[in-house]
């Protein structure tokens, strides 16, 4: 049973004490008149110091009859105000930036919130940049972040659910979507998971997604974390579930396909033919950067006949002083660019981008002339770096990544037999995931044709009538086609 707040003020100041470990940053102020004592309790820098001293302190120590907690309710100038009686809840609300007034023979406490909020403005996406669109990108802020959706979404059927996670550490999250949109099903499923969370802390959204996801042993992530709000609202529209959690600077959305994390907002801002154009783009550069470095390997360990005969004697000559075999080759040539990466991503930006740059000139070329790699595969593992980078997503990207160092090893085992060994693996193992129960291949599998038009290209607005099947969004229809394609122009006079 919660210890319960004593009458006694020793036994008030004493118990609370204790909650906050005898911790110096618990401030506690008594007040005493003929009437009544008066204690208030809070956290130093957790409070905004002037709402404290002209909202509460001056009307207290300025009276001169005696107070109640109902006169403490409505007669303070705070909006914010509350009733406990739980010394362990008052002790979770001081933490949290409240205020707590205890009047020495009451059995209640009246807790003001009167929160500091650290917050850094709003700035650029740096992880998710843009061309064309909205810059701004959501802070660690729940507060903010809750009002730059609103501000977009301006209508009264967005719902906004709170849930506490964590059971050592509390974070308090959002689950956000549109009524009339969202499927039940949907909904029920995130909320279920969140609140079925039993874990000490939930420390970021990343974090968060590899709890609540469908399978966690799987490299691709199902459910995307961006720190767009016009993405984040964009998904909203189209009937997804978000979810938000303080002091994370990004948010989660579900369900999506995998085809959805090749795609950007920019696409939208765009006309719809160099959307199209761009997004396949990225489908292309996604094989390219899975197959182009186990076909090297396959070919020149088992298949030269399928090098044209030009070719092949440029790369014998390239390989004459090479002494690894071309596997041991590939995988050494990728962990060097892994290394530049992961150094890069580490180091300061422009010293980081400056490392990034030279090294792999010098390295490369250092490597060549010392015989330890073919120039060939240089460019090889050049293109393969590349194509993996055009993913809009950075763990779709990751993914794609580690994916190879598989396929090269099988390539290097049984040339080409191993790459489609490892496509068909690849490809059985994709239509098993699930995000939010939803298929993770849609509209490929099940296949849904009318789909195709907002996954895998960008059609014209006015013909993409019908929202995606497989989110199973309560309204289907966007808008009434037959309207939208009415220009009515205007007569001369």
């Amino acid at each position: 049973m919660e210890n319960q707040v004593p009458l006694n003020k020793d036994a008030y100041i004493k118990m609370m004490k204790q909650q906050f470990n005898d911790s110096p940053d618990l401030i506690c102020k008594t007040f005493e008149s003929k009437h009544q004592t008066i204690i208030i309790h809070f956290v130093n820098y957790q409070v905004k110091k002037d709402y404290l001293e002209r909202d509460l302190l001056e009307p207290l120590t300025t009276s001169r009859r005696p107070w109640s907690v109902h006169d403490l309710q409505n007669k303070i100038p705070l909006a914010s105000s509350k009733t406990e009686n739980s010394i362990k809840k008052i002790t979770n609300d001081l933490i949290h930036g409240s205020v707590s007034v205890y009047i020495e023979g009451e059995p209640d406490v009246v807790l003001f919130a009167l929160p500091n909020l650290e917050s850094r403005a709003l700035n650029r996406a740096e992880t998710e940049s843009l061309v064309f669109g909205p810059q701004i990108s959501f802070t660690e802020s729940l507060v903010t972040n809750l009002n730059v959706v609103r501000w977009r979404l301006d209508t009264d059927d967005l719902v906004v659910e709170k849930v506490i996670l964590g059971e050592r550490i509390k974070s308090e999250a959002r689950i956000i979507y549109l009524k009339s949109l969202a499927n039940d099903e949907n909904v029920n499923t995130m909320r279920q998971r969140l609140t079925d969370l039993v874990v000490d802390e939930v420390e970021d959204t990343s974090v968060l997604s590899q709890l609540i996801e469908d399978s966690s042993s799987s490299v691709f992530p199902q459910l995307i974390t961006t720190e767009l709000p016009d993405r984040f609202c964009n998904s909203i529209s189209k009937g997804r579930v978000g979810v938000m959690l303080d002091k994370s600077p990004t948010v989660l959305v579900g369900p999506m396909s995998f085809f959805e994390f090749f795609e950007s907002t920019e696409d939208l801002y765009v006309r719809w033919n160099m959307g199209t154009f761009i997004r396949f783009l990225r489908f292309l550069a996604m094989f390219i950067s899975i197959v182009l470095t186990p076909m090297y390997v396959a070919a020149l360990t088992y298949h030269y006949e399928i090098i044209p005969a030009s070719l092949l004697i440029s790369l014998g000559q390239s390989r004459a002083t090479v002494p690894f075999p071309p596997v041991i080759e590939a995988l050494l040539l990728e962990m060097l660019i892994e290394f530049l990466r992961e150094a890069g991503a580490r180091l300061p930006t422009k010293v980081g981008q400056t490392m990034g740059i030279v090294g792999g000139i010098v390295l490369g070329q250092a490597a060549v002339k010392a015989g330890f790699t073919s120039n060939i595969l240089i460019i090889v593992i050049a293109l393969s770096a590349l194509a993996s980078f055009t993913a809009p997503s950075y763990l779709m990207g990751s993914a794609i990544r580690i994916i190879r160092f598989p396929m090269i090893l099988l390539a290097g085992a049984w040339g080409l037999i191993g790459i489609v060994f490892a496509l068909s693996f690849l490809v059985i193992h994709l239509l098993k995931q699930k995000s939010l129960g939803r298929p993770y291949l849609a509209p490929i599998y099940p296949l849904e044709l009318r789909d195709f038009n907002d996954a895998i290209f960008r059609s014209t607005f006015q013909r993409n009538v019908k929202r995606p099947k497989y989110i199973m969004t309560k309204d289907k229809k966007r808008f009434d086609k037959t309207k939208a394609v009415e220009k009515n122009d205007v007569d001369p006079v």
